[in-house]
């Protein structure tokens, strides 16, 4: 997955766009051509980000934000890659767009349908705010059918103002009066994918993110629930991405074949606390998960769905987003899992 993770000294400035490609080179010398992971953009007045389906070669495929090997079995793989930003501004302004920070998460994780068990080691709960995407279901049903779908940029949202930045009044002015929580609308807006029709492009979150001041943020795969630990233990809360059934998640009343959650502590006993948007307000977003069932349906790669079927895991996705200002502590864990 590769993100453009900050762009612009003038957030949300009109027209700024960055083009991000990626080529590789296969083990057997051949090269792949240059695909487009993005064409994200800081607002949608002028230019609409979007991802680009239908590319490939004859060993791998994009399809959203994912340049994947189309059989993984057969042992084809990258040895090396390379990126390339293309920034845009307006003919003759003297805005100049400043890139902080770009880069690709590559993984290789085997196929599993269960994971071993992690040892408890920390209880911390940190305070970050509560949004519940429920709350606005129907509300902008052009940005992917309303609040139903917008776990990805609730989740965002929280985390965003846990580290104290939030949209001014000027960036909240075209949101309906009276809505509740209209950052989070907002957050919905700046995260769209305008071909994917969804919120849940993951590094647009990452991107949107990044657009407040010194905030950096990076969509990443995490080995196991002890890394989560260790960021939560430094004060820094991880957004997760998992599918599960029904069953398979007690207390969750659903199941889901992709949700975006938010993990903001673990109990004395293990067990997650996670900030869960998909509940119905605000005062209900705060769940205890089993430890056991979370980390098995986070880290997993295989599942399967109702019908029998089996369906891909994440494989231990998630967003880590962390001011730039950070404590020596914050450092060293930031750094040992490859994040600075």
């Amino acid at each position: 997955r590769c993100v453009c993770e900050r762009s612009g000294g003038v957030r949300h400035q009109r027209n700024l766009l960055a083009f991000l490609e990626l080529s590789g080179v296969y083990g057997d010398g051949t090269a792949t051509p240059w695909f487009v992971m993005g064409r994200w953009a800081a607002g949608d007045g002028d230019i609409r980000r979007t991802s680009v389906d239908g590319q490939g070669d004859p060993y791998s495929s994009v399809w959203t934000d994912t340049f994947s090997v189309d059989d993984p079995a057969s042992g084809v793989r990258l040895v090396s890659y390379r990126l390339r930003l293309t920034l845009y501004r307006t003919p003759g302004s003297r805005l100049t767009p400043t890139v902080w920070r770009v880069g690709a998460m590559a993984s290789d994780v085997p196929d599993r349908f269960t994971v071993p068990a992690s040892t408890p080691a920390l209880a911390r709960e940190l305070p970050v705010p509560r949004y519940s995407q429920n709350v606005h279901i129907g509300q902008y049903p052009e940005y992917d059918n309303g609040g139903e779908a917008w776990c990805s940029p609730t989740s965002s949202q929280m985390i965003i103002e846990h580290w104290g930045r939030r949209p001014t009044a000027e960036d909240l002015a075209w949101v309906k009066p009276g809505l509740p929580d209209p950052q989070v609308c907002h957050a919905a807006r700046q995260t769209y994918d305008y071909q994917y029709e969804g919120c849940g492009n993951w590094p647009f979150n990452a991107a949107y993110a990044a657009t407040y001041r010194d905030l950096n943020a990076v969509v990443t795969r995490l080995g196991s629930l002890t890394d989560v630990e260790r960021l939560i233990r430094a004060g820094i809360p991880v957004i997760t991405s998992q599918s599960f059934l029904k069953e398979e998640l007690t207390g969750a009343g659903y199941g889901t074949a992709g949700h975006l959650m938010t993990v903001i502590g673990f109990t004395p006993g293990g067990d997650v606390i996670a900030n869960d948007p998909a509940s119905s307000d605000n005062d209900a977003v705060r769940r205890v998960y089993r430890r056991r069932e979370w980390e098995n349906i986070w880290l997993r790669t295989k599942r399967y769905d109702a019908g029998g079927k089996v369906r891909s895991g994440t494989g231990g996705v998630c967003y880590v987003y962390w001011p730039t200002r950070t404590t020596p502590g914050q450092q060293r864990v930031l750094r040992s899992l490859g994040l600075l």
